[in-house]
């Protein structure tokens, strides 16, 4: 790895993701789940740093520049600073026991970029001098912010004055901003390797290959827009791409169990928040809630926070750690039955999706054609259908197959095979 980029992981604020589950609790219930946000960080940083360099040697005209590649390695590093104890728990939490929460930023992104510019203020990991080495400006590290926290519709980023020290990062360069955290269409490298990291750990068979990708990734105007594209015989790939989360999150992400535990935990850190101190900036003290405004405090906030509530001899906790003391001796909250208020006229269903509702899951991606591999397209999702339908002679060996399965009288040369329609 780049120099910076291993002077950025010898940092306690980045080492403080050996800590914190990449699954959470998925962990109690898949004990190969084990891996952490630590290695995740640095996947995302490798891939990140590949996807740059494919785009910058497929085509030059870009003016991908080493500052540019660097930023985007930096971004993908630190992309996952801002997770607090057990991932996405903490950020529930957040949500049940902030005060007009609903009027509050809780996204980990921004806590990932408030934890980036701590990293680099802190005098002790004397980082700033090591970026200007490497030719990295003030500039730069805004950039950095931006491709952490990503774009959306409400962001109001001025393209013209992000400048590095050779070019400009002007509208031709926004395409840098969706290989990291793309809110334009999901696809992006944290997923890459979150697909690819939580498949292999859990067991779970992961069909998108990014490899693919890469090999044909390109940049190509869309309405007047830069955006990374990729060619039109790749749909399948990116459709794999959503269809493998989905089967994570049915799988692992929302298990019964994982979901019974969260609860559970969230039950006890909400009893223990008052009770829980946590050495902040100047001597002051936070709640594990509270430390998200003090970047010094929150470094120290991790899972262990689940061994010191369990450990500890204060009154004040007992509550707390007989919840604990249950999910240790797998004591679980057990389902007792449901009432429906009567304003409602029928249950509501828990649906589990591709992350895109009822949209098409490739809506938002462009592609090109081998033709015309500068021209980029939409692909509706009648094109995809017929794009993917099944080969007649493929039918009829799928056919053949299962009626020999389902009748002894049936083989692979049957003239009437059950139909598979």
């Amino acid at each position: 790895m780049h120099p910076l980029l291993v002077k950025i992981i010898d940092t306690p604020q980045f080492q403080r993701l050996r800590h914190i589950k990449q699954l959470s609790f998925g962990y109690w219930v898949y004990p190969g789940a084990c891996h952490n946000r630590f290695e995740h960080s640095l996947g995302v940083c490798h891939l990140a740093g590949e996807l740059a360099k494919t785009l910058r040697e497929s085509q030059p005209e870009l003016n991908i520049t080493k500052e540019d590649i660097l930023c985007v390695q930096i971004a993908g590093l630190c992309h996952d600073l801002g997770h607090g104890p057990f991932s996405h728990l903490y950020d529930d939490l957040l949500k049940e026991v902030c005060k007009n929460a609903d009027k509050m930023d809780l996204k980990h992104e921004t806590r990932s970029v408030k934890m980036f510019e701590h990293l680099v203020e802190d005098t002790e990991n004397k980082l700033k001098p090591v970026m200007e080495e490497h030719d990295l400006k003030e500039d730069d590290r805004k950039f950095i912010s931006e491709l952490i926290q990503g774009l959306d519709e409400n962001s109001n980023v001025n393209f013209n004055i992000l400048s590095a020290p050779q070019g400009s990062r002007g509208p031709g360069k926004k395409f840098l901003y969706d290989i990291v955290a793309n809110s334009r269409n999901g696809v992006d490298v944290d997923k890459w390797d979150y697909l690819a990291r939580d498949c292999y750990y859990l067991g779970v068979q992961n069909n998108f290959d990014y490899r693919r990708f890469l090999r044909f990734a390109r940049v190509c105007s869309v309405d007047g827009e830069m955006q990374i594209c990729t060619r039109d015989k790749e749909a399948q790939n990116l459709y794999d791409m959503f269809a493998t989360r989905k089967s994570l999150h049915c799988k692992a992400f929302q298990h019964r169990v994982v979901n019974v535990i969260k609860i559970m935990v969230i039950d006890a850190l909400k009893k223990a928040d008052d009770f829980v101190e946590i050495a902040g900036s100047g001597g002051k003290k936070f709640s594990i809630t509270k430390a998200i405004s003090d970047m010094e405090a929150y470094t120290k906030l991790t899972d262990h926070i689940f061994e010191q509530i369990l450990y500890s001899s204060k009154e004040e906790l007992k509550d707390s750690k007989e919840i604990l003391m249950k999910i240790v001796k797998h004591q679980h909250y057990k389902f007792v039955g449901q009432i429906f208020l009567e304003t409602e006229k029928k249950p509501l269903a828990v649906a589990i999706g591709y992350g895109k509702k009822k949209k098409n899951l490739i809506n938002g991606f462009n592609f090109y054609s081998k033709d015309d591999p500068k021209k980029a397209k939409r692909i509706e999702l009648d094109q995809v259908n017929e794009f993917l339908k099944t080969p007649k002679c493929h039918i009829k060996c799928l056919n053949a197959a299962l009626g020999f399965l389902m009748n002894s009288k049936h083989t692979e040369t049957t003239d009437n095979p059950p139909n598979l329609s």
